[in-house]
């Protein structure tokens, strides 16, 4: 029995030091504080970026682009298109928009114009032309986690909404309004205002039928707004047919009309009004003719038929207003230059009347 007792007691020993061992494993935490960098988007122009020609009136090349283009001014319907590199170290789908604005100073938060779209485009490598570095980090490798590529088109609007100077670019914005702009910040004068001056009469006085007579010297300018623009004309001519405004009983030679022209042979125009005209170097008489608008031998030009410059011709050109020919640079006005023209009748025989209603056109068409 003692001996049961002893062994008892060495029982209850043991079961007691137990809890003493468990309390030596204790532990504490301790949870740490981290914050992620609200990374605003960067936005790097690569290797896209084009003028386009309007479509709604013709230029150079409707809806090409407008290499002529030499100052910084664009009309209502030309476009300016880029195409851009965006990346978010917090995530692509943390680019909440990327869009193209226009407003009065460099940089962000200005009006925006248009949405840019995105192009789903994944090389293994961003192209040299992005440029893309984080100060002296140099972007190679395309992560699309972070990375995305957009193409931006902002068309010129009217004058009613896009008009003056302005500071043009792509701006990127994230969900949590923070936003970047591409560093090429582009400067623009909209839809600038272009006229043309004519200084001088256009008139024949008592002009004998079957014989040729000689207006003065009119001036052709581009009348340029004041605003330092640059805008360069080039310039069109078209015509219409004369008639006698009273009732005279005109008859000139078959019918009360003077006709504008009456075609051409090869020896050159035949009846009607014709025009010389220089620029500079460059006159009608050195730049020759070619289809219907055969030069004559003192160099003057037929004037084709037409009330809008679709039906125009170059007045120092060779052949028809053709949207695929470059501009001639004999037939550019800068602002505030002119160009010299002189007109002369060649009429018919026999003819009677005052020939008082009709049209000569003149156009200038901004490239």
């Amino acid at each position: 029995m003692k001996k049961l007792y002893s062994l008892l007691v060495m029982a209850l020993l043991v079961v007691s030091v137990i809890p003493m061992i468990m309390a030596a494993d204790t532990s504490e935490g301790i949870t740490p504080d981290i914050t992620t960098e609200d990374f605003a988007p960067l936005v790097w122009m690569c290797d896209h970026r084009v003028v386009y020609d309007d479509e709604w009136q013709p230029g150079t090349t409707p809806g090409d682009e407008l290499i002529e283009r030499q100052q910084n001014y664009a009309f209502e319907g030309e476009s300016i298109e880029w195409k851009v590199l965006v990346m978010d170290k917090n995530g692509v789908e943390k680019i909440q928009d990327v869009f193209a604005t226009v407003g009065s100073e460099q940089g962000d938060g200005n009006d925006i114009e248009v949405n840019c779209n995105k192009l789903g485009w994944r090389p293994e490598e961003v192209p040299d032309s992005c440029n893309a570095r984080i100060l002296e980090e140099e972007i190679e490798d395309f992560d699309s986690d972070i990375m995305e590529f957009y193409e931006c088109t902002l068309t010129v609007e009217t004058a009613d909404s896009m008009y003056g100077p302005s500071w043009i670019t792509v701006e990127a914005m994230d969900l949590d309004g923070l936003s970047g702009t591409m560093a090429e910040n582009e400067y623009w004068f909209l839809n600038p205002v272009i006229a043309l001056s004519i200084e001088g009469d256009l008139s024949f006085e008592d002009v004998r039928p079957g014989t040729t007579a000689y207006s003065e010297t009119i001036l052709i300018g581009n009348d340029d707004d004041g605003e330092g623009t640059g805008v360069r004309l080039e310039m069109y001519i078209a015509g219409t047919d004369f008639f006698d405004s009273s009732s005279s009983g005109a008859m000139c030679p078959t019918s009360n009309v003077l006709k504008l022209n009456s075609g051409n042979t090869i020896a050159g125009p035949q009846d009607g009004i014709l025009y010389f005209a220089t620029n500079g170097y460059y006159s009608t008489a050195n730049v020759g003719g070619a289809g219907p608008f055969v030069t004559d031998a003192e160099g003057y030009h037929t004037i084709p038929y037409g009330d809008q410059i679709t039906e125009a011709k170059e007045i120092i050109g060779t052949e028809f207003y053709d949207t695929s020919i470059t501009s001639n640079i004999g037939n550019v006005l800068t602002p505030g230059s002119e160009m010299a023209l002189t007109f002369k009748l060649q009429l018919p025989e026999p003819c009677n009347g005052d020939f008082d209603t009709g049209s000569i056109y003149f156009w200038g068409e901004a490239i």
